[in-house]
């Protein structure tokens, strides 16, 4: 398999800057191959089978468990997917469109939500992120195309400058809440399907959810997250944000760089 094309840069329109700039979230087409596509999801399929501990049933999990399988850091267990999440042109994307002059890896992890699976409720990322800013972006890579009825990402565009709500995790509460806020805002909700090899990038503290898995396939995601390779780690305000810093960051000190063996960076001008 060639993928020589995961280093080569992609640029975007000003239109499209200007788009996510406002936004905090677009979609875009042609990212990556079909050919490449296809690949990463016989290798990431594979890993996702042999780490997941999910043994309940459908009906006995509880909403979060209902939404998705969910593998973290799968870039340290395979230098395969490592070729994927750590590429230069996802890294080079995240680093423009957030407007800085690099990102480091935060974390990675798989999004695998089953057939029949549930929603995912609205939620904002960075409630569980203890970092000292909003330069952080989420790229969402389809391992296949997802047609309205697999749940694609839904975005309330806009939304990122909303405070109500960020103080919750995902779950039924944030869902209710976070959609009576949005009823009474100028944010529009967007949820299309994606294309194979489309992928969306989106900010920390865009509202977003995704819609239920009707059919009997399994919504394949892969997602990497990158973050301002100047990012300082902030003091947790939370049990998640505790939790990111001990997983995610470890042994670095509040005010600092995070720079940790598992935060290298990906990509610099």
């Amino acid at each position: 398999m060639d993928l020589s094309s995961l280093d080569q840069s992609y640029t975007l329109s000003q239109t499209q800057l200007d788009f996510y700039r406002k936004n905090a979230f677009i979609k875009i087409k042609e990212v990556l191959s079909p050919e490449i596509v296809t690949h990463f999801n016989s290798i990431i399929s594979a890993k996702v089978k042999e780490q997941n501990t999910q043994t309940s049933p459908l009906e006995d999990r509880d909403t979060y468990g209902k939404a998705f399988l969910q593998i973290f850091n799968l870039w340290t267990l395979d230098d395969n997917i490592k070729a994927l999440v750590c590429c230069k042109r996802l890294a080079q994307l995240a680093a423009d469109l957030m407007e800085v002059e690099g990102v480091r890896m935060y974390h990675d992890q798989a999004l695998f939500k089953e057939g029949g699976g549930g929603i995912t409720p609205w939620h904002a990322d960075q409630y569980y992120w203890p970092l000292s800013s909003d330069k952080v972006i989420t790229v969402w890579i389809p391992l296949q195309a997802v047609p309205s009825e697999m749940g694609p990402l839904e975005f309330a565009a806009g939304s990122q400058n909303i405070l109500t709500g960020r103080d919750l995790s995902i779950s039924d509460e944030s869902e209710i809440q976070i959609d009576e806020k949005l009823k009474v805002s100028d944010c529009p909700k967007i949820s299309e399907p994606f294309d194979i090899g489309e992928v969306s990038f989106h900010s920390g503290w865009i509202f977003h959810r995704a819609g239920p898995n009707t059919t009997t396939r399994t919504r394949k995601v892969m997602t990497s997250i990158y973050m301002d390779n100047n990012m300082l780690l902030k003091k947790p305000e939370n049990d998640g944000q505790i939790n990111d810093w001990k997983t995610w960051c470890p042994g670095v000190a509040i005010d600092s760089v995070i720079d940790s063996h598992l935060n290298p960076v990906l990509f610099k001008y």
